[in-house]
């Protein structure tokens, strides 16, 4: 039995344990935007610390950051001039609200089927522990043939404020020569996928305001202008009538798609049905000329993420509310930059304000776009992903950001692979989040693999 197949061996020999550790994980509630969670927040980082130190890593540490910690784990190879891999992950999820979706609560994970159900489980807790336990079933059947090092941090789902920083402030403890970040995913469970490259994004809130408190709506409305109203009339008109952004200059730096381009994304399976079963909406929209896929990976896009104004509590109260907000978000393409595309937002927004009522800005985050098609190591994920799989590796341009990678190569000088296991239809971010195991189990299989394909 070859080495790989032993690691192999080892991890499907001790799958019960490694889920009861799994499903432990699972249950901290690890909600870095909830200033209540901020004691599950080290509970769950101190549980990967003592995680590591169990299965033999050469160091193991919990740093702390002006918010939520960072952890470090190192473990060295044998041989002095071993590669080094650098594995990126973050620790924390999206609140789980609305809780009463949930079939089963969110925090405490339930199998049913193939499926484990709990809020981390696909992003990205499920994606952390299938890299560590990869790591482990190598390191309990034989030497490590490449120095392993994760970066594990707790900021990820609020824009990952000090993570920067902390990367600056500790560029040697990183060094490295490839970097793997499994917080993608793949187009559906047959067809193993990586990344080649990213949307940015710009992430501000608009706020309107009019009278200094609620009024009355049947004393006031009429001759006072209501927030509400007027910002519903603002993002009416962030859009044109062919599903395009409406922002003066939004498009000036978006180049177009050469034909090559287009049959490359065609090639990638795809259909309408699975796209509307996966969303549950009745038909698809966006803008004209663009099929799904390059709408999703190639093309810019704004979008309201929240919306308040008012009262929104059982019944009715008649009011003209004093203040009405939207978070919005662009995604961006190459070579827009997001600031640039904030300052044109805003701009054009303020152009769309009535004097009746007054606006205000928040910018909350931004990252550029990124191209990985020549990170170091592709070339063993991907014999790893085949070997696993049996089948040709996809590569895709992904809708979503994923800032982190473009600052680890400014700072480190390494382009990340980006992978992962997580499908479509995980519900991410939504209620009753899981995770479809079969596809989990090939994933660990995968990276044993491309752990012991440096042992040439």
């Amino acid at each position: 039995m070859s080495r790989t197949q032993q690691a192999i061996q080892e991890f499907e020999n001790t799958i019960q344990e490694k889920m009861r550790a799994f499903e432990a994980f699972l249950s901290i509630p690890s909600v870095s935007s909830d200033p209540a969670k901020k004691a599950s927040m080290l509970d769950a980082a101190n549980y990967l610390k003592t995680y590591f130190e169990g299965i033999g890593m050469d160091a193991a540490a919990v740093y702390p950051t002006d918010l939520h910690p960072v952890v470090f784990a190192e473990k060295r190879a044998c041989k002095p001039d071993a590669k080094t891999v650098l594995i990126y992950g973050h620790y924390d999820v999206q609140p789980p609200d609305p809780l009463d979706a949930w079939t089963t609560p969110a925090f405490e994970p339930n199998v049913r089927g193939d499926y484990l159900y709990a809020r981390g489980a696909s992003d990205m807790k499920g994606q952390i522990v299938s890299v560590i336990f990869a790591l482990e079933s190598v390191l309990k059947t034989g030497d490590l043939p490449v120095n392993v090092k994760f970066i594990l941090e707790g900021e990820e789902e609020i824009g990952s404020p000090h993570f920067e920083s902390f990367v600056r402030d500790n560029a040697d403890l990183l060094e490295c020569d490839i970097i793997l970040n499994p917080d993608a995913g793949m187009i559906d469970k047959d067809h193993p996928t990586i990344v080649n490259g990213l949307r940015g994004l710009v992430y501000f809130e608009v706020r309107v305001d009019g009278p200094k408190a609620d009024l009355h709506s049947g004393l006031f409305g009429g001759n006072i202008a209501n927030p509400a109203n007027e910002l519903a009339k603002i993002i009416a008109q962030l859009h044109n009538p062919d599903g395009s952004v409406a922002i003066p200059g939004f498009y000036d730096r978006v180049r177009v798609m050469s034909d090559e381009e287009r049959r490359e994304i065609a090639r990638i399976p795809s259909s309408e049905e699975e796209f509307l079963a996966v969303t549950g909406s009745p038909a698809l929209y966006g803008e004209q000329g663009y099929t799904i896929l390059e709408r999703q990976g190639v093309r810019p896009t704004l979008d309201v993420n929240g919306l308040y104004s008012g009262y929104i509590g059982e019944g009715s109260k008649t009011i003209i509310p004093a203040y009405a907000f939207a978070k919005i978000s662009c995604r961006l393409v190459p070579y827009q930059q997001y600031a640039e595309i904030y300052d044109l937002a805003e701009k054009y927004i303020r152009s769309l304000v009535p004097p009746t009522v007054k606006v205000s800005f928040i910018k909350h985050s931004g990252g550029p776009y990124y191209f990985a098609d020549d990170a170091p190591g592709l070339e063993n994920l991907v014999q790893a992903f085949k070997d696993t799989w049996q089948k040709d590796v996809i590569f895709k341009r992904e809708g979503g950001s994923i800032p982190v990678a473009t600052v680890m190569q400014e700072i480190l000088g390494v382009k990340s692979i980006l992978t992962g296991v997580s499908l479509p239809d995980d519900a991410i971010h939504s209620p009753n989040e899981h995770l479809h195991l079969p596809t989990w189990h090939k994933g660990v299989q995968a990276y044993i693999r491309f752990l012991t394909s440096f042992d040439a």
